[in-house]
């Protein structure tokens, strides 16, 4: 008999969720819920300047709101904790980043912000920028000799190597991790560790079998996999949503209070008219009548749930809500 799987909420606690944030909540929930699963909830919080602790108070109250609820981790009011909390766990973090230190695939870039943006070439999958490795052949020698004048961030040194996955939606995919992925960021220089390190390191950490996120994720899945494996651990399974953009096209940000929780809640009288409008989207209802995401649960399938990123109307809460 399998193990249940493993799901999780890994908010930012960076200001209000969005639509988008909430319908790939929404379908991580119910991947889980549908086959008896247990649901984690994560808070990561790792930036300093831009995560506050009254913003994950919030996430959690509009999570219960949705009813959206989760078996095992912090629950509003509670204190930060180093089991739940991503700030709270930099030891653990900076043990995973001892063992890649260990293995010689850690090195210092001392790059600023704009030599990054002016040598860095695109990643072939979605256009983000790629480390072009300039820090990559720094020696000891030269490498003590900047350290005294700029902090250097801390990067992985990856192989030339082509990984190949299945995403749970999007199908097989490749990617060469030198050539395309390119040395990611394990630590800025600043100190704080970066996500492409602490969040794969704490799914493991947390027995998560399944990552449901968005698909503006995707192009980090190679990069986590190979650091997953690196560090001995077995991945998760993937599965990358599509996302609802804006009428212009662009994708919904928390900075510009796209569709968020605040308004939303401010029009409706229960999340039911907007869980409905979700799962008409998603492809799970015909029309978008007004439901429960508990009575999502029997008729969940990745099968029925569409690949492609969505245009949002320009009168999403008229035509739908």
């Amino acid at each position: 008999m399998s193990e249940p799987v493993v799901g999780r909420f890994a908010p930012s606690p960076s200001g209000r969720m969005h639509l988008g944030n909430v319908f790939a909540a929404l379908l991580a929930w119910l991947s889980v819920r549908a086959r008896g699963g247990r649901m984690l909830l994560r808070i990561e919080d790792l930036d300093p300047d831009r995560c506050k602790p009254e913003y994950a108070t919030t996430l959690m109250d509009d999570l219960c709101w949705l009813g959206l609820d989760w078996d095992a981790g912090p629950r509003p009011g509670d204190a930060p904790s180093d089991k739940w909390f991503q700030s709270r766990r930099t030891p653990f973090y900076q043990q995973q980043l001892d063992k890649l230190a260990a293995l010689g695939l850690v090195y210092p870039c001392f790059c600023t912000r704009a030599q990054l943006h002016a040598a860095s070439a695109p990643h072939q999958s979605d256009g983000a920028p790629r480390y072009d490795g300039r820090c990559r052949a720094l020696t000891p020698e030269q490498a003590a000799t900047q350290s005294r004048t700029r902090a250097p961030a801390l990067r992985a040194r990856v192989p030339d190597e082509t990984l190949c996955f299945t995403d749970g939606l999007q199908g097989p995919r490749c990617e060469n991790l030198e050539r395309e992925a390119g040395d990611f960021i394990l630590r800025r220089s600043d100190g704080v560790f970066a996500y492409q390190l602490a969040a794969p390191a704490d799914d493991s950490a947390m027995g998560v079998t399944e990552v449901v996120r968005g698909q503006d994720l995707l192009a980090s899945t190679a990069r986590q996999i190979w650091l997953l494996r690196t560090l001995g651990y077995p991945p998760p399974h993937y599965v990358h949503t599509p996302l609802l953009l804006a009428p212009d096209g662009r994708r919904l940000a928390k900075r510009e209070r796209d569709l968020d929780l605040g308004a939303l809640r401010a029009k409706l009288p229960s999340p039911q008219p907007l869980i409905g409008a979700l799962a008409h989207l998603a492809g799970l209802q015909s029309a978008p009548r007004p439901v429960t995401a508990q009575a999502l649960v029997p008729v969940f399938s990745w099968q029925r749930i569409v690949k492609s990123n969505m245009v949002l109307p320009n009168n999403f809460l008229g035509n739908y809500l």
